[in-house]
């Protein structure tokens, strides 16, 4: 079920996405009197799940769900359609419009992309606002991965700048060091400020990992509830127990809480916890998996959030600002995918896919609609031929130089653009079946 439910959520976005992708291009196209001969979500090779002919246009859905095209007279595109080319120019013809119309055109669908994600930005901030803990309130400092601590960090460090400047939220920080090439913290450490310096290709090592969080909250491990019969509930743990120690090894976080656990499976263990101010102590075994089987108590609970709220007309600003910041940090982690590491983190429909939720949660998925309207804008934009940025590469090329690039070197682009996006299809999401076959 839960898969269905990711399915079912991605293929909502996507389709939504497709289809005002291609309407940016549709109304510029019949705005200026070009002819459109079909309009798809997704694509129908051999054939199509439906198709309805309205005036001179074919609107369908098709059976692939890879993308989705509308197919524009006189112009050479995925369709390949070269018939067409060979006779005179019609003037309803993409070739016999002024090239800033066309240009017009090609840049529709990123357009119509970049101000879709601005207006579900805006939408979100002026439906639930933004909440976020700020750095400050983080009392407990934060846990670290091995990867940290075999730079400089320790458990419980509270980080005050980066490069200078005082990070406002935990993952600005992870940002500022995988983006921006941050290297230079400063953490304040029993009373003292420490400067550790990361090493210029941690950036590297991360994605070697993984690519998994390097900072988390650091909170204490607290029972909210156990479940019955349990080793917790035999334990006698019961809603407000702190664990302060393990075999009185001490226990600062439930970070730490869990790491001792799974070193003493299926092995009897002796807690030492604290509830109302009065110290107790307690026998457990802990299960085979490294667990005692109790929900502890939710983060949040520890710490003060900060919440800005938005009017109708104030969400609107603040949503471009927010989509032109997730553009920003997009367009400088692509850096990360041409490394020798990132490009082994590429992934495909199930790697998207599975960023969506379990349970059907709207501001995740708007969230996520607003990502990918994103990523869809910056990967089209590309100078790749048979994609939105190679049509405009060549036709800023003709503005440029006063004349069109010949037919037939056209289609040997298209050709060479259409094998590209194919390799690059299949690795995605070949290393997607790797991943799940040998990953996993």
């Amino acid at each position: 079920m839960e898969i269905l439910v990711k399915a079912s959520q991605f293929i909502l976005s996507l389709s939504l996405l497709i289809v005002l992708h291609e309407l940016g291009h549709f109304i510029p196209a019949k705005i200026f009197k070009t002819r459109v001969e079909k309009f798809y979500l997704f694509f129908d090779p051999w054939f199509a799940l439906f198709k309805k002919k309205i005036g001179e246009t074919e609107y369908g859905i098709g059976w692939l769900p890879l993308g989705g095209y509308v197919k524009i007279s006189g112009m050479i595109d995925e369709s390949m359609d070269t018939e067409q080319m060979k006779q005179e120019p019609k003037p309803y013809e993409f070739r016999s419009k002024p090239a800033w119309q066309r240009l017009i055109i090609m840049v529709g669908g990123v357009t119509v992309n970049v101000l879709l994600a601005f207006v579900i930005y805006a939408m979100m901030l002026f439906t639930w606002g933004k909440e976020y803990i700020p750095m400050e309130n983080l009392t407990y400092g934060v846990h670290v991965d091995s990867l940290l601590l075999d730079n400089g960090f320790e458990q419980g460090d509270k980080i005050l700048a980066v490069e200078g400047h005082a990070p406002k939220t935990l993952p600005d920080i992870t940002a500022e060091i995988l983006y921006n090439d941050a290297r230079n913290l400063v953490v304040e450490r029993d009373g003292r400020k420490i400067d550790i310096s990361l090493p210029e290709d941690i950036d590297q090592e991360i994605l070697r990992r993984g690519g998994q969080g390097l900072f988390f909250m650091r909170y204490p491990a607290v029972v909210d509830s156990v479940l019955a019969g349990g080793p917790a509930d035999k334990a006698g743990l019961r809603k407000g127990d702190r664990v302060l120690a393990i075999d009185e090894s001490p226990v600062e976080s439930f970070q730490e809480l869990v790491m001792a656990l799974q070193t003493n499976k299926g092995q009897s263990i002796s807690l030492r916890v604290e509830n109302d101010g009065a110290e107790r102590e307690v026998n457990a075994t802990v299960d085979e998996n490294g667990q005692l089987q109790f929900f502890a108590t939710s983060p949040l609970a520890f710490f003060e959030t900060e919440k800005e709220e938005f009017g109708f007309f104030e969400s609107f600003p603040a949503g471009v600002k927010e989509g032109t910041d997730r553009l920003v940090s997009y367009v400088r982690s692509l850096k990360l995918i041409f490394s020798s590491e990132g490009v082994k983190q590429v992934g495909g429909f199930l790697t998207i896919g599975s960023l969506f939720d379990t349970t059907w949660n709207w501001q995740r998925f708007w969230n996520m609609t607003a990502l990918l309207s994103i990523i869809l804008a910056v990967m089209n934009i590309l100078p790749i031929p048979a994609l939105d940025g190679g049509h405009v590469m060549f036709l800023l090329y003709e503005i440029i130089a006063g004349r069109k690039p010949g037919d037939k070197f056209m289609e040997y682009a298209q050709l060479a653009g259409i094998a590209i996006l194919l390799t690059l299809l299949l690795y995605a999401n070949g290393m997607d079946v790797f991943r799940f076959f040998f990953d996993g």
